[in-house]
């Protein structure tokens, strides 16, 4: 699994989390989807993502978007 996939399938997993935990616990919790609205639409824009960063330094190889 490259990092783009990665970041991607890890930001979808927050987005979901954030729905359950918005409608089961707290309407707070939408503020996570918020969050991670801003992170991707950021690191789209600058290339800069915290996520990449982890994914490779846990050894997920190099996609396309992030080198």
């Amino acid at each position: 699994m490259t990092i783009d996939r990665a970041v991607l399938m890890f930001a979808g997993c927050m987005v979901l989390l954030s729905l359950a935990l918005g409608f089961y616990v707290s309407p707070w919790w939408y503020l996570l989807n918020v969050f991670v609205g801003f992170n991707l639409i950021q690191s789209s824009l600058t290339g800069f993502c915290p996520a990449a960063i982890l994914f490779k330094k846990l050894g997920c190889p190099a996609g396309v978007a992030f080198k």
